[in-house]
């Protein structure tokens, strides 16, 4: 059992310090990132959601992936809370959750619960209501045009909105189509591209850690020795990731209905929740999750929260007042889960701040 969780170093080899470095060629790419990759003339940085430091180091130990094997492999933390839409964000823009305002996979806005990857709230479509320009104002990239390939069911998303927009938005149909589009976007000039491949995170929540998902990374190895074949000379590879993921499979436990009794919504997602609780009963709330859940979970309030600066030192007023007033994070292999909307079954999961969710591999490789 892990004694404390694992909070994000924003200052140093965090994946918000990714596009920074290499668009600035910023010291705070120093002695995380190679020398060959700063100096490139051209990047490609692929981005594999749910592929933890962890999950990859045993993969090497059976032989999956012998093309990001050759590649030197670095370890790097990704951001707090470890979900996808989070940590792509602070990805794209070079800057911690709370300077972004996603901070979460669900989010408090008002009195309704945004969806911040399918862009919904319990009356549908949000796109209308709630603007993704104004909800993450940070434009991506440093505000240059740089070309992103993902999926082309993603492109005219909210979540897209927010995080790519003034993007050149490159969507493939299939994933062999990667390859090609990052080819032909270094061919039309583009000094960095970035990709992302989803299918892994898609095998891990239905499946979990085991053969389907070592089968993923063995195509994942595939599809990363396609895109080396394709780059030119003097191109830098990064491969890395947002996250890990833990098995939980039935280890779900439905939250006291004391607790919900007291609790006007939850926020976040089931191994990362946020309780925003009934008017006066923020204290009682805090330490009935404590006597209840403190042997398998981490309960702390938003205050120790933004002050140990789990989503960086810098967080307005308004991204403040998208958090709850308590958290609780699971630190065994379990899933916190509201017993009235228990929502599908994942087998494999993320969001909290275990070395296995929060450590991501950093591969590199040049081609000379």
């Amino acid at each position: 059992m892990m004694n404390d969780p694992v909070i994000p170093d924003y200052t140093s080899a965090c994946i918000s310090n990714i596009i920074p470095a290499l668009m600035e060629h910023s010291a705070i790419g120093n002695g995380w990132l190679p020398d060959e990759v700063l100096k490139a003339e051209k990047t490609v940085l692929l981005l594999v959601d749910g592929l933890g430091h962890e999950q990859f180091l045993a993969s090497k130990e059976t032989g999956l992936a012998p093309n990001l094997e050759k590649m030197n492999l670095g370890r790097m933390m990704t951001v707090a809370p470890t979900t996808t839409a989070t940590a792509l964000t602070s990805l794209t823009t070079g800057r911690p959750p709370g300077e972004h305002g996603i901070v979460g996979y669900k989010v408090s806005v008002g009195n309704q619960v945004l969806n911040s990857l399918r862009w919904t709230t319990g009356g549908g479509t949000a796109l209308n209501e709630i603007n993704p320009s104004s909800f993450q104002p940070v434009p991506p990239f440093l505000g240059e045009e740089v070309p992103a390939i993902s999926p082309v069911e993603f492109i005219n998303s909210g979540f897209t909105e927010a995080h790519l927009r003034n993007t050149g938005y490159e969507g493939y149909f299939l994933p062999s189509n990667i390859p090609n589009l990052i080819s032909k976007c270094l061919s039309e000039g583009s000094q960095l591209v970035y990709a992302y491949y989803d299918g892994l995170d898609k095998v891990g929540h239905i499946h979990g850690l085991g053969p389907f998902y070592d089968a993923e990374i063995t195509f994942v190895d595939y599809l990363v020795g396609q895109i080396y074949k394709v780059l030119p000379s003097d191109t830098a590879l990064i491969v890395t990731s947002d996250h890990g993921m833990v098995n939980v499979g039935d280890s779900v436990i439905e939250i006291d209905d004391s607790i919900m009794r007291r609790t006007d919504i939850l926020s976040g997602e089931a191994r990362f929740l946020w309780f925003h609780p009934t008017r006066n009963n923020h204290d009682s709330l805090f330490s009935d999750l404590e006597d209840l859940y403190s042997d398998c979970a981490w309960v702390r309030t938003k205050d120790q929260i933004l002050d140990e600066g789990w989503f960086g030192r810098q967080i307005s007023d308004q991204v403040k007042e998208r958090l709850g007033e308590v958290a609780l994070l699971a630190k065994e292999p379990i899933a916190f889960l509201d017993g009235k909307k228990l929502g599908p079954k994942l087998v494999g999961r993320h969001g909290s701040l275990t070395d296995a969710e929060v450590y991501v591999p950093l591969i590199t490789t040049f081609k000379e």
